[in-house]
């Protein structure tokens, strides 16, 4: 009797092994109730796996050599959250403004973008250096800030861009704003989270790293979900920056903490200071930052501005005159790949290089970014534009670690942070004139590209000597105590 009750397949004989096998089959039926509610547990737990080996990796790589301990790791993978948020707001944007109307119709949304949003920057943008020098306490908080506020800005734009009302410039601003605040603040924490052993330069050539490494991921996604509607990259971009509120809090307090800082002045010495800091302040000789620095502030803001220059100028040229036998989307996201890799490979060779000879480096690449955009610009064409938007990505990336590189050298310890978000804040701006401008020059390769390389050659010819002669006195013309 119980033999014959034993279920089909039961490999038991006798009493025992024929419960085992009861319970196997009612174990059976279980399964097989619950099979569709297994299956999805099981996708959810393979896909989960998935996922935690490349984020152990991430992990590992980001917290490597100290970084861990020091909390620069966490900084690290909170700027490849920004970097993967703000690219999905562009995504959205860009469809948006730019290459969702005709070409004459996309230049005016656009200068409208700039005249609301850019303009109304470079006024603040003198202002929130400072702001956050009087606001040393609430650095964590005001990155949060920073994420938060974007955040919600995307909602707003999620149902901006599909009416296409005017509210979707006052939130862009508002992204805008939120954005450079981060990067000024973001530039400020850095010196505060080296590791042991860790030069400036290496530290922020990793932070640049894992903000370009999450960008190439998050932009290919950004158009997946934009192919879906324009709303989704900004519902993308609302979680993105709601996890990074959250793991702004997960810096160490030490960033937080502003003893023995003062505030900088973005001066060679005391008889340079300008404006307000005509009058007398307090202990002016070490507060400027010296004379090699602000030659390479200079060099740099050249570079910058040639970057937002080339930006909007081949955004348009490019939609007009696409690239042979490419379409205009597919000619941009040529040079925008190509500047990227520039940028990355620069900031490789700058991590590589670990500070030697600064001002030989910002010598040559300025001069090398003239060369190749007078040469792109008598012999246009698209391979040449290419070349240029990544020699040009490249020189901006080893020219900014030649200027932490300098910065960390000669300027005192006690103003090195402000010194950092001040300069961080002035190449903010010299983008967004370079970008002005690019918006409103003639469709004329030649004669644009003419106009980029006047925009470094001037900034190359105002600093060379400067560089070189600090270089000469191996930046001991003027030792200061810290």
């Amino acid at each position: 009797m119980a033999a014959a009750k034993t279920p089909q397949g039961a490999t038991g004989i006798g009493g025992s092994k024929g419960i085992k096998g009861n319970k196997g089959s009612r174990v059976g039926k279980g399964s097989g109730q619950g099979g569709g509610t297994g299956r999805v547990r099981g996708s959810l737990r393979s896909v989960g796996r998935a996922l935690h080996l490349p984020a152990r990796g991430i992990r590992k790589a980001t917290h490597a050599h100290g970084a861990g301990e020091s909390g620069l790791g966490k900084l690290i993978e909170l700027h490849g959250v920004n970097g993967a948020g703000d690219v999905m707001i562009t995504v959205a944007l860009a469809s948006t403004v730019f290459f969702s109307v005709p070409t004459d119709e996309a230049r005016g949304r656009v200068a409208l973008y700039l005249a609301i949003t850019m303009a109304p920057f470079t006024v603040l943008a003198p202002v929130i250096g400072p702001l956050l020098d009087r606001l040393p306490h609430g650095r964590r908080a005001a990155m949060a800030g920073a994420m938060l506020a974007r955040a919600l800005l995307a909602l707003v734009l999620s149902g901006a861009v599909v009416t296409g009302s005017i509210e979707m410039y006052p939130a862009a601003l508002g992204v805008l704003v939120a954005s450079k605040a981060y990067g000024v603040v973001r530039s400020a924490v850095v010196p505060r989270l080296l590791p042991p052993k860790f030069s400036l330069v290496k530290a922020n050539s990793r932070v640049t790293l894992g903000g370009l490494l999450a960008t190439g991921i998050a932009a290919p996604i950004g158009a997946g979900l934009q192919a879906l509607g324009p709303r989704w990259p900004l519902y993308g971009a609302f979680v993105i920056f709601v996890a990074g509120t959250f793991l702004s809090f997960t810096l160490p307090p030490k960033v937080d903490s502003a003893k023995g800082e003062d505030v900088a002045l973005l001066a060679a010495d005391e008889n340079h200071l300008h404006g307000p800091h005509l009058k007398p302040v307090k202990r002016p000789g070490l507060r400027t930052v010296g004379i090699a620095v602000t030659h390479a502030l200079g060099a740099n803001a050249a570079l910058r501005c040639l970057s937002g220059f080339l930006t909007f100028f081949l955004a348009f040229l490019l939609r007009e005159h696409p690239l042979s036998g490419e379409s205009a989307a597919v000619s941009l996201g040529i040079v925008i790949v190509a500047a990227g890799a520039g940028n990355a490979i620069g900031t490789s060779v700058g991590a590589w290089l670990r500070s030697r000879a600064p001002e030989l480096i910002i010598v040559t690449v300025v001069a090398i970014v003239v060369g190749a955009a007078i040469t792109a610009a008598i012999f246009f064409g698209a391979v040449l534009v290419a070349c240029l938007a990544g020699i040009a990505g490249f020189a901006q990336a080893l020219s900014k670690l030649s200027l932490d590189a300098l910065i960390q050298r000669d300027v005192p310890e006690q103003v090195r942070t402000s010194a950092f978000a001040r300069s961080e804040t002035l190449l903010q701006v010299s983008s967004v004139f370079g970008g002005v401008v690019g918006i409103v020059m003639p469709l004329n390769g030649t004669l644009g590209l003419f106009v980029g390389a006047a925009f470094v050659a001037v900034g190359w010819l105002a600093t060379v000597k400067g560089l070189l002669g600090s270089a000469r006195h191996g930046g001991a013309a003027r030792p200061r105590v810290a």
